[in-house]
């Protein structure tokens, strides 16, 4: 059975007219992400509205909806922008190994918004749920970006010549993001530093053709 994304989000409709011509003020942009995450984390999908979020943000509900036509969209965009916020893809670690530079953005990840971002995921599940035919846009905001770092690590350690050249990177740079938003959506634990380890130990660096000889944990 479809569901009607109006239906789902009457009370989230912009009923003014919209300003035609006016530059967008692309600096508000983060300001009213990080309060949607703030809202979604608090409240939950199906309590948070377009209000709460431009009131958390000191912006008016029609600059919102200029941005993003709808609150699925805003929440989607939110994730997306925090998971790459999390991934460091501005600043990858560079130890000059592979598995050095996954647990580096591990740790990274780790000290800066690791639970917050959590707890968004958990509430990413709710949406998902509710709205099945938003997984593609699911996978782009919580998987993507961080398959988007995996596999410009994965590249480096190929060229370079640690890796073997006789991998498909698509698949492999996956591999933990993949097996991250399982164990968080599907099994609600943690994606913690053993999980990781043990990831990269047993699947990603065989699979790469990267030898056992490896520092302690």
């Amino acid at each position: 059975m479809a569901i009607d994304f109006a239906a789902n989000e009457n009370e989230d409709r912009d009923p003014g007219p919209r300003a035609r011509g006016r530059k967008r003020d692309e600096s508000r942009d983060a300001a009213i992400l990080d309060a949607t995450i703030d809202i979604l984390v608090e409240v939950g999908f199906e309590k948070m509205t377009v209000d709460m979020v431009a009131a958390r943000a000191k912006a008016g509900k029609g600059a919102v909806y200029r941005r993003w036509p709808s609150k699925t969209q805003m929440v989607l965009d939110a994730v997306a922008q925090m998971k790459r916020d999390v991934a460091h893809l501005g600043h990858l670690p560079d130890t000059g190994t592979l598995r050095g530079d996954m647990l580096a953005l591990f740790e990274a990840s780790s000290a800066g918004q690791g639970e917050r971002f959590m707890q968004a995921i958990a509430a990413l599940a709710a949406l998902l749920a509710q709205q099945p035919q938003t997984a593609d846009a699911g996978h782009e905001a919580m998987i993507e970006p961080w398959a988007e770092a995996n596999r410009v690590l994965i590249a480096r350690a190929i060229a370079r010549g640690e890796a073997t050249t006789a991998v498909d990177l698509e698949i492999v740079a996956q591999v933990i993001p993949s097996m991250g938003g399982y164990r968080s959506l599907i099994q609600r634990r943690p994606f913690d530093r053993p999980f990781l380890v043990g990831l990269l130990d047993n699947v990603l660096l065989p699979a790469l053709g990267i030898g056992p000889d490896r520092p302690s944990t």
